[in-house]
């Protein structure tokens, strides 16, 4: 048996974050089924919303709510816009280093549905810009602890009072260990590996879903879920690599097989992608073209060299020519049901990021709101901890056994429950992207 103060599951942006703001006197255990930086959050192109100031409060609300059709839970959109720049500060504080001009002021740049330039970035690589740098200050810190290659294959808890206890984790030598803790964060991404073409690394596939619906916690809305329109195309198997928002809001433009503009690129990406999906089958071509070669090479270079050296590698040179690209699955918008402090309905139990729902996406996310919403609940998660945690009572007074045996098939299984939910409420739209062998 291994004990921890807390035990955050998951080293993505949301996982590092909450463990970083917890009190440095609590034991912290960080586990990750990969590698630390085999996250989702690392991937994250584009960049990270912040309310530019009073002013920008009612037009960044709006634009939030309508890419979400409405169905935002408000409290949590007010949350993430007020709670905005006080995230930056912490980022910055932590060593983050977003665009500045000359004189050292931030740099905005625009996406899809926003009707401002209110994105930082980091060149076209602000998740792991981001998502490093937390996880360098999480390496620093005496009272963290990393494991890799430790994947949570259950949840302890007492049955009669509906407490969480802690975990069962498999180990990297394929045993497996009780974890107890006071309290468990689940920050294990979203689930783009039930699906075919996804821009998710593949072993990110809803474990936390599974395991919770399992225990009988609330999922909310597990339909919702984000195709985006501009990946790059390719017949190689394996990720969909993602050509980001923020080229489409430097002024890329999307043509058709004959050279048509078709669509306003800067509009929600679900509306995007039902119209690229429609352009296609007009085309009978499996791919529409993203350009952006009217602009300065010199300027695509500098602000899109991960995509532009990316696309060299697949024979294309955005500088001069279009980009090949088709919708692929990217981004979960329900999940475990949660409070506005990241609290599940089970005691001592919270999730943060994509692996959770607080409402704040509708059901469709807003470009770059991913980041800013994961930190702002994951800091409320560990604050709510700190704040109501009782870290003076025994770890091992209970005794919840478990059986190995019964974690045998779990990956599979995991996978399988979320796609039968997934299909159970909206088979008809989704079977174009779930995986062949579903």
């Amino acid at each position: 048996m291994v004990t921890a103060d807390v035990l955050v599951v998951g080293t993505g942006a949301a996982g590092l974050f909450a463990a970083l703001s917890l009190p440095e006197q609590y034991r912290v255990l960080a586990i990750t089924k990969s590698k630390a930086d085999e996250a989702d959050s690392f991937l994250a192109q584009g960049g990270m919303c912040m309310l530019l100031d009073d002013e920008d409060y009612d037009s960044y609300f709006e634009d939030t709510m309508r890419a979400g059709h409405y169905e935002n839970n408000k409290e949590s959109v007010d949350i993430m816009l007020r709670y905005s720049q006080h995230i930056v500060e912490q980022l910055v504080a932590y060593g983050v280093d977003f665009q500045r001009d000359e004189n050292g002021h931030f740099v905005f740049t625009r996406e899809g549905a926003h009707s401002e330039n209110r994105i930082l970035f980091h060149e076209d690589l602000t998740g792991r810009e981001i998502t490093g740098k937390l996880l360098a200050r999480a390496q620093e810190r005496d009272n963290i602890t990393i494991l890799e290659d430790t994947t949570m294959v259950d949840i302890l808890c007492d049955k009669e009072t509906n407490v969480c206890r802690g975990a069962v984790v498999r180990k990297p030598d394929g045993s497996y260990e009780e974890v107890r803790a006071h309290a468990v964060v689940l920050c294990t991404g979203g689930l783009g590996g039930v699906f075919q073409f996804s821009t998710n690394f593949p072993h990110i596939a809803g474990d936390s879903l599974a395991i919770a619906m399992r225990h009988g916690l609330e999922i909310e809305n597990i339909n919702y879920i984000q195709i985006h329109p501009t990946t790059l195309y390719t017949n190689k198997p394996g990720r969909r690599f993602l050509i980001s928002e923020s080229v489409r809001g430097e002024g890329a433009r999307l043509y058709n097989k004959a050279g048509e503009r078709f669509v306003d690129e800067l509009l929600p990406r679900d509306v995007v992608s039902e119209a690229i999906c429609k352009q296609m089958k007009l085309d009978k071509r499996p791919y529409v073209e993203l350009d952006i070669s009217h602009l300065d090479s010199e300027f695509i270079k500098k602000r899109f060299p991960n995509i532009y050296n990316r696309c060299l590698e697949e024979g294309i040179d955005m500088t001069k020519e279009g980009i090949p690209v088709t919708p692929g699955q990217h981004y979960f918008m329900g999940g475990i049901k949660v409070n506005s402090d990241s609290k599940t309905s089970m005691e001592g139990l919270y999730a943060c990021g994509e692996t959770s729902c607080n409402g704040v996406h509708g059901r469709n996310r807003l470009a770059s709101n991913s980041l800013l919403e994961s930190l702002v609940f994951a800091e409320r998660a560990a604050h709510h901890i700190a704040e109501n945690a009782d870290m003076s009572k025994p770890l091992e007074a209970d005794e919840i056994p478990f059986r190995p045996e019964d974690y045998a098939d779990i990956d599979e299984r995991n996978r399988n429950e979320v796609l039968q939910a997934i299909k159970r409420k909206d088979a008809k739209f989704y079977e174009q992207w779930l995986r062949d062998d579903s």
